[in-house]
């Protein structure tokens, strides 16, 4: 049997892997052609999994999504992980297409060596996902960042550059995205920046996702010949556990879980004052006072903030006159919501926070602070509005 093409969708932190592959899955849909999917987030807090599971063209329960969480896909660990979720899908079926997420701290080398002589599985594209505007003001508009990598090199040090670095290195397909937020003189600095790490690949400009799906299933076999000797070079370091390595870098993944809702103007002044550079990723669910019937998706990439709308709570259904709802559909919505442990039904608030570790704990404890207090809850629930500074117009993506 012909062996199954996989697209690792490699990048760092919030460089939009996670819309890019909603995207593709979208397209995959509509022209009913099989895919799998594996998705890799290194905090227990599986947010990615739980987005693209509730896209519903791909699920746990129909044999064709799996997660893995609370561990780098990279890692020994995460690589023992990945081949069970492989085996698994395929004694089921054999789809046309394998799409693999990474997460942000992943390192590409380990996959690209485990698929290098996989029986089932041909890696055709890596694709590398840049965050524009974060090399924009992060790194001079990308001029810094190969000046900084050799200063690491110099100094046998690693730090966020060299993954950077080395995830562009292994890419055969080099993606910038929220080229969106930049003029195009800044765009094409970035991308002449950052373009002689890997020369050999093409730069393509990538808004919200929008890859043609047809651009990854005519994807060539993936040059494992070109990478051989960055492989040999980096693997005694790759290989190398962080916690065994001197002066080493590492990111902590920390998650906050809690019923109550945020006082929106204190979330608002916590984030303009305590989300400093190193806080490289924080995203998840939560909700606001104002708002008490939308499910909120957080989703911080370095120094910008979004907030998605990704379903309504059931509680906030119940609750309101006009839901449109049968007896029969609210007997079980209600039933539904009086199983869940919150004190407020089924909303809660849950965020993983990533990032370096004195400044992520430092920010995981301001944002802790950011809940309502028992008696802000008691002047709330008796009619009292809370100041809300976060953007109140909604934009439907299409």
């Amino acid at each position: 049997m012909r062996k199954i093409p996989l697209t690792i969708l490699n990048g760092f932190l919030g460089a939009g892997k996670t819309t890019l592959l909603k995207s593709l899955l979208v397209q995959a849909s509509k022209q009913r052609l099989p895919v799998c999917v594996i998705v890799n987030d290194m905090s227990e807090l599986d947010v990615d999994g739980v987005l693209i599971s509730n896209t519903e063209v791909v699920s746990a329960s129909q044999h064709n999504f799996a997660s893995i969480s609370a561990d780098s896909i990279s890692s020994p660990d995460g690589i023992k992980k990945l081949d069970s979720a492989l085996q698994a899908m395929l004694a089921v079926a054999r789809p046309a297409l394998f799409l693999l997420e990474t997460s942000g701290s992943s390192h590409p080398l380990p996959l690209i060596r485990y698929f290098r002589d996989h029986p089932d599985i041909q890696l055709t594209g890596v694709l590398a996902l840049v965050d524009a505007v974060m090399l924009n003001n992060d790194f001079h508009a990308g001029e810094t960042l190969i000046p900084r990598l050799e200063n690491n090199l110099r100094q046998g040090k690693r730090n966020i550059e060299n993954l950077l670095a080395e995830q562009i290195m292994f890419c055969s397909q080099l993606l910038l995205t929220k080229h969106d937020r930049l003029d195009s003189a800044t765009v094409t600095r970035v991308a002449q920046a950052i373009h002689p790490l890997n020369p050999y690949v093409p730069v393509s400009a990538v808004p919200w996702g929008s890859m043609d799906l047809g651009t990854i299933l005519n994807l060539p076999e993936y040059d494992f010949h070109r990478v051989a000797l960055l492989i040999n070079e980096l693997a005694p370091i790759v290989d190398v556990p962080a916690r065994e390595q001197q002066n080493a870098w590492s990111m902590n993944a920390l998650v906050i879980n809690d019923n109550r809702p945020f006082h929106p103007q204190r979330l608002w002044d916590t984030c303009h004052r305590f989300m400093g550079m190193s806080i490289y990723r924080s995203k998840g669910f939560f909700w606001l006072p104002g708002r008490a019937d939308l499910a909120l998706l957080w989703n911080q990439a370095a120094g910008s903030i979004s907030l998605e709308v990704v379903s309504y709570w059931k509680a906030g259904v119940l609750e309101s006159a006009d839901n449109g709802l049968t007896a029969e559909e609210i007997a079980t919505l209600r039933h539904q919501v009086e199983q869940s442990p919150g004190r407020f039904g089924d909303r809660h608030c849950r965020l993983t926070i990533i990032g370096e570790k004195r400044e992520a704990e430092a920010f995981t404890a301001e944002l802790q602070a950011c809940f309502l207090t028992e008696a802000e809850i008691a002047w709330w629930q008796a009619g009292g509005v809370f100041e809300d500074p976060w953007p109140q117009r909604m934009a439907r993506l299409v």
